[in-house]
Parts: C-alpha cells; structure tokens; sequence
C-alpha cells in the first residue's frame, strides 16, 4: 500500500505565505509525477502545480505562476509546496497526488492524500 501523508494547511491573512509538505510512504518503486491540486466549495478538484520527480521540471496553474512554488525532497520522497502572496481565492483543500508505480511490472497509478484545509481570510 501507499500513503500520502499532507501537512502545514491552516488560516492565513491574506498576502501571508503558507509552506505544504507531502511525504509519500509503502510500497514504491517508482515515482513519475508528484503534485498538488485543490478543490473550493462547489468547484471541480483543479491542478495547482506538478513536479516531474526524476527531472525536477516544474508546471504551474497561471493563478498561482510567480506566487506559489513546488519542490521535491527525492530522497525523502516528499513535495513541497511554498505558497506566497497568498489571495482569498486561494481557499480551498489542497490534494497532494502521485503518479507512481509499486513494483517493474505494475503501470503507473494515481494515489492521493486526505487533504488539508488553506483559508485565507482577514
């Protein structure tokens, strides 16, 4: 089994910054992608930002490109989130997700985590 572990949510004014931590755990052979997306009430579940895990390249959702910035720990296998200058319309549970796969022979599947909260609000 795999784990996806999220930390560092909570309530911030808005212009704050907040840091998001995903540490991925169990069986794991493989990691192709790790990211993060979120999802506001009543929206549909968005992309946020992707990271290619064995190159480090980088993909931004163009709400957040020059706010928000991810990054990898490999050897820890865990992707941050930095996110500063943060807006009311940053509200929203934040998903992390990987693209991984378990063993050589498996394909790549997707896994995520419970989820935590980002408020920004004065």
């Amino acid at each position: 089994q795999v784990q996806l572990v999220e930390s560092g949510g909570g309530l911030v004014q808005p212009g704050g910054s907040l840091r998001l931590s995903c540490a991925a755990s169990g069986s794991i052979f493989s990691i192709a992608t790790m990211g993060w997306y979120r999802q506001a009430p009543e929206k549909e579940r968005d992309v946020v930002a992707i990271i290619i895990w064995s190159t480090g390249s980088t993909y931004y959702a163009d709400s957040v490109k020059g706010r928000f910035t991810i990054s990898r720990d490999k050897a820890k296998n865990t992707v941050y989130l930095q996110m500063n200058r943060l807006r009311p319309e940053d509200t929203a549970v934040y998903y992390c997700n990987a693209r991984l796969k378990q063993s050589l022979g498996n394909h790549f599947d997707d896994y995520w985590g419970q989820g935590t909260q980002v408020t920004v609000s004065s």
